[in-house]
C-alpha cells in the first residue's frame, strides 16, 4: 500500500517535469542576422508560423550558433531551424517557394519537392538534451 502510495504521489510530478533542450546549429556560413528555431509539439501545426509552441533567435556566429529551450516538459517534438540573415524574422523563398535562406530540421532533411514531415522530424524529450542540427 505504502509503494502504491508513493507511485500516485510521484506520478504527477514526472508528468510536469521539465528539460533543458540545446541546439548546437552547425554550418552557419557567417554571421549576418540571426539562427531562429521553432519547437512544434504535433503534425498538424508543422512548419506553421503561427503555431509554434516555442521558439527561440540567436545572433549569429559563423560555424556554430547555441540555441537554449528551458522548461520544455516531456513530449515529442519536431524542429525547424533557419538562418535569417537579413533578419526580416521570416524564412525568405523565392517564386516557387524554395529556401532562400540555410534551414535544417531535426533528424529530416529537406526532400527534392518540400520539408520533411513531422513524424520524420519527431524525437521524444524525456530527460535534457542535446541535438546537433545541420543547416543547408
Amino acid at each position: 500500500m505504502k509503494k502504491m502510495l508513493f507511485l500516485l504521489f510521484l506520478m504527477p510530478m514526472t508528468t510536469l517535469a521539465q528539460h533543458t533542450l540545446t541546439l548546437k546549429i552547425t554550418n552557419v556560413k557567417n554571421t549576418n542576422g540571426e539562427i531562429r528555431a521553432a519547437i512544434y509539439d504535433n503534425s498538424e501545426d508543422f512548419l506553421k508560423f503561427d503555431k509554434v509552441f516555442k521558439a527561440a533567435a540567436e545572433d549569429a556566429s559563423k560555424g556554430t550558433t547555441t540555441l537554449t529551450f528551458k522548461n520544455v516538459p516531456v513530449g515529442t517534438y519536431a524542429i525547424a531551424v533557419f538562418h535569417d540573415e537579413n533578419s526580416n524574422e521570416k524564412l525568405d523563398t523565392n517564386f516557387v517557394g524554395y529556401p532562400k535562406e540555410a534551414l535544417g530540421f531535426s533528424i529530416g532533411k529537406m526532400k527534392t519537392f518540400g520539408p520533411p514531415s513531422f513524424q520524420e522530424c519527431a524525437f521524444k524529450l524525456d530527460a535534457d538534451k542535446e541535438l546537433t542540427i545541420e543547416i543547408k
